[in-house]
């Protein structure tokens, strides 16, 4: 593990991602690899209910890691991968909570309301097709909206506190010859001089993670219902 992402989802984290990779920081682990090897929610189950928590094996061939789940144990990734360096991403806290509220948050959420009969038969064609992946709501639980946010993911003032705090605690606790505190916005210079690594002669990624989770779970929802894997 080369490169730790300590910053929340929706903070430009697929575009990190994709800007990692060109540089050759490939794989980097993200959300995405969660929802398309579901063998991974277990995973990231076990150890956000405290069963298990083998970091070498959970990112066995990747030599970046950003987004939630991962973020969520950026203390404990820093600690375990001393000689990686740590990507704090930020964007406008206002901005943030809009997107996160529409995406992560708006599915945990719906996860709490009584079961429609669509939902209910969606879910267990799900379970069927999937064990794993039927515990993709429990795992986000485990590892984010109770980890992080204690479950208030409903209180706006309560996340904003959270997400400036996050990003206190972070500054506070990596040195700072360690820690790049980066928007996406700014692009490859700061990232490149951070890295050491010439800067590419390609535009820096810039991913809509908004329409990217979207379309990712939904896509994968399908595949396992009609298609069976």
């Amino acid at each position: 593990m080369k490169v730790i992402g300590a910053g929340f989802g929706r903070t430009g984290t697929a575009s990190l991602k994709a800007a990692l990779e060109l540089l050759g920081y490939t794989p980097c682990y993200h959300m995405y690899e969660v929802i398309q090897q579901p063998y991974r929610v277990r995973q990231w189950l076990d150890i956000g209910e405290d069963r298990a928590r083998n970091w070498d094996e959970v990112f066995a061939g990747y030599q970046a890691a950003v987004d939630w789940p991962a973020a969520s144990y950026w203390r404990e990734l820093a600690d375990h991968y001393p000689d990686a360096k740590v990507v704090l991403t930020v964007r406008d806290p206002q901005r943030w909570y809009d997107s996160v509220s529409e995406t992560i948050f708006a599915s945990a959420l719906a996860e709490r309301r009584p079961l429609s009969p669509r939902r209910r038969v969606i879910r267990w064609l799900v379970a069927r097709r999937s064990p794993d992946f039927a515990l993709f709501p429990q795992m986000t639980k485990a590892t984010v909206t109770d980890r992080v946010f204690d479950g208030r993911i409903d209180d706006r003032a309560h996340v904003l506190k959270v997400f400036e705090q996050h990003i206190a605690e972070v500054e506070a606790a990596i040195p700072p010859d360690r820690l790049l505190v980066f928007d996406v916005r700014e692009g490859w210079e700061p990232l490149c001089g951070f890295l050491g690594i010439p800067v590419p002669d390609a535009p820096f990624p810039q991913v809509n993670e908004r329409a990217a989770f979207r379309r990712k779970r939904p896509r994968r929802l399908f595949r396992l219902i009609v298609r069976g894997r």
